[in-house]
């Protein structure tokens, strides 16, 4: 009889702690993506996703589930169940952003490969519907842009099929779209093609990098810096659109505004 008041006790403990915690119907954005967007353990640092640093540029109450992973497109994300998990974590309200293409221009990769105007279409015509079924919001968002500068010196587009797409679908749907490859263009022109190494996998063996111990130059994936940049950028975007989760962007964004990394994927 004594044992019972203290599981009572603790029990409601437990309720209150996460009631107190819990994020409401629509607080919550989820992110569907590839390696770009992903979260990395600290043993990958300083190699980051922008969607493991998208809530240092919200509010406090605002959830983010990554759902991001690595090497996927349209077709294998899909075909590996991870679409479904995304839905089960959706409350009704809840916001999911859709970035893909990366992987999805990838022809000598069957599971991967999904042609612009074919397959990637009809499987972002599911997300979208499957999404408006479940009553959360989608938002597309265009694959951000690689490091990849053409004779002009300016930020070229390695995905203009499955960007077009996007804006189309975007366009007929009315599903609202974040241009993530246009605003990271103005990015990358804007930090040059030397400054820009900065932004993402760049490192020598003499750097001393423990995940990288015989250096890297990888034009596709983030630092720390650059995650934080492109988290600004959908931040940005993301504040232009007329959802109830745009009110809960951040006005002013210092931990995605960073010139000097931290050392970490933290929120100071």
């Amino acid at each position: 009889m004594r044992i019972a008041p203290k599981i009572a006790a603790m029990a409601a403990a437990l309720f209150a702690v996460t009631s107190a915690h819990a994020t409401r119907p629509g607080d919550t954005i989820l992110i569907a993506s590839d390696s770009t967007a992903a979260s990395y353990a600290p043993d990958r640092y300083p190699q980051t996703g922008w969607g493991q640093m998208l809530a240092c540029g919200l509010q406090p109450d605002v959830r983010v589930i990554n759902h991001a992973m690595g090497g996927r497109s349209t077709r294998s994300f899909l075909a590996e169940g991870r679409w479904d998990r995304l839905l089960a974590d959706m409350l009704p309200g809840d916001t999911v952003l859709i970035q893909f293409g990366h992987n999805d221009q990838a022809r000598g990769k069957p599971e991967r490969w999904a042609p612009a105007q074919t397959d990637y279409r009809n499987n972002l015509m599911r997300f979208i519907w499957d999404v408006r079924t479940a009553g959360g919001i989608p938002v597309l968002v265009t694959p951000v842009a690689r490091r990849n500068f053409g004779a002009d010196g300016k930020a070229v587009a390695d995905y203009p099929a499955w960007s077009g797409v996007m804006r189309d679908l975007a366009a007929g749907l009315h599903v609202p779209l974040i241009d993530l490859e246009a605003r990271s263009r103005v990015w990358l022109d804007r930090a040059g093609p030397e400054a820009s190494k900065a932004l993402y996998l760049h490192y020598r063996a003499q750097d001393g990098i423990a995940a990288f111990p015989k250096g890297i130059d990888d034009n596709t994936h983030f630092s720390e810096l650059g995650a934080r940049q492109v988290a600004n950028l959908v931040a940005e975007g993301l504040s232009t659109l007329d959802l109830p989760v745009s009110r809960k962007v951040l006005a002013q964004r210092p931990d995605l505004t960073l010139t000097t990394p931290l050392g970490s994927t933290r929120c100071r």
